[in-house]
């Protein structure tokens, strides 16, 4: 189960562009929170909570406890971080999304892939691990949401591959989507037999047209 992580936060009335350029010059990040009987709600965090929160999770989809401060009232709400926007350049939080959650309500979530020890393929024969799936779309409820989803890849030798399907995923997680997708696999090293056609496309040199000699040129 994903660790309970807290966040405070406070009710904002101000929308739009000028609102949002004002809070963010006070060190705070504009964010909503939505669920499917909730109205939506504005909201403002502090940005450097929000950056250490984010710099020890694992990926950026999460359940926290959102403290919500309104008034003199306070309101805790579980909540799974939907989407966070970042400033394309400087990667500074723009803007966060909350879906409001309950406890037995299932969810859909990212959650990171992470893989654990060494293939055979690669310790024994040079091969290469891939793994073209970074995370793994899930439901389950918010209680059995993991951290990570580690995929144990040491019995895997050359020509070797995992799937979705074969995922050992913790109890009353489901994988959604494609069960067929390739998780990691084990592929053969470069061997130096292929090298000569890419060296060979390399040094390929233009070819030359030479100017022709005066006599030739008359002779037109």
């Amino acid at each position: 189960m994903a660790k309970q992580i807290k966040l405070s936060a406070q009710a904002r009335v101000g929308v739009g562009r000028s609102a949002v350029r004002k809070i963010k010059s006070q060190g705070l990040v504009p964010g909503v929170v939505y669920g499917a009987n909730l109205q939506v709600q504005h909201v403002q965090l502090s940005a450097r909570e929000v950056h250490d929160v984010l710099a020890h999770a694992t990926g950026e989809h999460f359940l926290v406890e959102l403290e919500i401060a309104s008034g003199g009232d306070k309101t805790n709400r579980l909540a799974l971080i939907q989407e966070v926007q970042h400033h394309p350049l400087r990667r500074d939080v723009l803007h966060i999304d909350f879906h409001a959650v309950s406890e037995d309500e299932k969810i859909h979530a990212s959650v990171p892939i992470e893989s654990v020890g060494e293939p055979a393929g690669v310790k024994n024969s040079g091969g290469l691990l891939e793994a073209p799936m970074h995370s793994l779309e899930v439901e389950c409820f918010p209680r059995d949401l993991p951290d990570v989803i580690r995929v144990d890849v040491s019995a895997l030798n050359i020509g070797q591959s995992l799937h979705v399907r074969d995922l050992q995923l913790p109890s009353g997680v489901a994988a959604r989507g494609d069960q067929d997708l390739t998780v990691v696999r084990v592929t053969a090293p470069i061997t130096a037999e292929a090298a000569p056609t890419t060296v060979e496309a390399v040094v390929a040199q233009p070819e030359v047209i030479k100017e022709k000699k005066p006599e030739e040129k008359e002779s037109k």
